[in-house]
């Protein structure tokens, strides 16, 4: 760099007056020092004057002052602008509603999903479609996907290295994940809801909870096959009420792959953008319908039910002159029959009937996440005599079957009033008034 001559001084000190007439006082190097720092300063809510395009010679009026102590409006959101997942999350943290470690797994959690999405969308062309040939710890057989998937998702929670323990729906027993990777948040989750609704390329899902340690039963190991029975055990008693939960979502594999996610403060739903390969909020703060006219049950266990719950549905079908029949809409996953629910009211449920003594919902993987996003929501998730978010989860409860029914409003109102009246439990997702 060529040294300032005088010339060069000159024109520095002219147009250093501009801004300070007070620089003229100074030697040429305090003034190009000061010159360069009005030139690179940019102007802040509360600086003294706002720099413009002004005439030469003249000087920024007082009206700077008054910028300074008029408040500063919030910025206009343009219609262009996206909201992230991961920006969205970034600003729970930043505001304390959650931390940085919860904002890793929930990223993690995202991801996997976004890699499901993937294979989903690829199963028929890459032969992910069919039946792997074993059952699973629900005595269901296990589709191709859902092994592939249940892999994707535990890998991507280890590699987080923020969780302690996790127990999916494919799996035996929860698992302690190796010391070098662990954390400190338990995951429950199903990796792919409805898999049987795969090769006809129908609505399918994944579903997590997510929950505090228990110190006591934190366990550390490199190799889980030498877990003592005590020890594995303590991995068992991981299992807590969904009131406990910190964070519980969803991931819908659909026409649109939407991933919905409560962290205790309202619902939000985030569509998957193919172009950005990024999750894009696209509704805020989700609030069930307090009323619906739709209904969604397995019909087809109708002669299996109780007689009672089969009087409770025919009133919803012909209600008599007193209301509209509910209409029925069935797709056979849950995550689909719920988000439906969610979005315009009514009544999911799967009853426990004659062939299954509990139903078909686990409590743990499916009943109690669900449950917490629909009260979030401003529903209700019942057994029709107990909140589902109370329930406490048995050893025995890891690995089994539940009924649940999910609604919104006056339809769990008008459903509990006749609970007294069943000699079975259910559960269930409803709206509330």
């Amino acid at each position: 760099m060529a040294a300032i001559g005088p010339t060069t001084t000159a024109a520095v000190k002219l147009r250093s007056s501009i801004f300070n007439p007070h620089l003229s006082s100074l030697s040429p190097s305090q003034q190009c020092i000061n010159f360069t720092k009005s030139f690179h300063s940019f102007p802040t809510a509360g600086s003294a004057c706002n720099r413009k395009h002004v005439a030469t010679g003249v000087r920024c009026t007082a009206a700077g002052i008054a910028a300074e102590a008029a408040e500063t409006k919030p910025r206009a959101k343009s219609k262009f602008e996206i909201q992230t997942l991961t920006g969205w999350l970034l600003k729970q943290e930043q505001a304390g509603v959650i931390d940085a470690e919860l904002t890793i797994v929930l990223s993690s959690i995202s991801m996997a999903c976004k890699q499901i999405a993937s294979l989903v969308q690829r199963a028929g062309i890459s032969n992910l479609t069919g039946i792997q040939g074993a059952v699973n710890v629900q005595g269901e057989d296990q589709k191709k996907l859902d092994v592939v998937s249940n892999e994707v998702f535990s890998n991507c929670l280890r590699s987080s290295g923020r969780t302690g323990i996790i127990a999916s729906e494919e799996e035996d027993v929860p698992v302690a994940v190796e010391e070098s990777y662990s954390g400190n948040y338990i995951v429950v989750f199903d990796p792919l809801d409805g898999s049987s609704n795969i090769d006809a390329a129908v609505s399918t899902g994944s579903i997590f909870g997510i929950y505090s340690p228990n110190d006591e039963c934190i366990v550390d190991s490199d190799n889980e096959d030498e877990l003592s029975a005590e020890e594995q055990r303590c991995v068992v008693n991981v299992c807590q009420p969904g009131d406990n939960l910190l964070a519980a979502g969803y991931c819908m594999y659909s026409s649109s792959v939407i991933f919905v996610i409560t962290i205790g403060k309202g619902v939000y739903a985030f569509t998957l953008d193919p172009m950005y390969g990024e999750f894009v909020l696209t509704q805020e703060d989700i609030k069930i319908p307090k009323a619906g006219k739709i209904y969604s049950f397995n019909e087809g266990n109708y002669k299996m039910w109780d007689d009672k719950l089969k009087k409770y549905m025919d009133d919803l079908k012909d209600p008599g002159p007193s209301g509209k029949p509910y209409s029925a809409r069935y797709i056979g996953s849950l995550v689909g029959d719920f988000h439906r629910t969610l979005l315009y009211g009514g009544i999911y449920g799967y009853p426990r009937d004659s062939k299954s003594k509990n139903g078909k919902l686990r409590l743990l993987y499916e009943c109690a996440p669900m449950s917490f996003i629909v009260e979030q929501a401003g529903g209700k998730g019942s057994d029709g005599h107990n909140r589902i978010l109370d329930i406490q989860p048995t050893e025995e409860e890891a690995a089994a079957t539940a009924e649940e029914r999910i609604s919104g409003g006056g339809n769990l109102r008008n459903f509990c009033d006749l609970r007294s009246k069943f000699a079975e439990q259910l559960r269930l997702f409803k709206t509330q008034e």
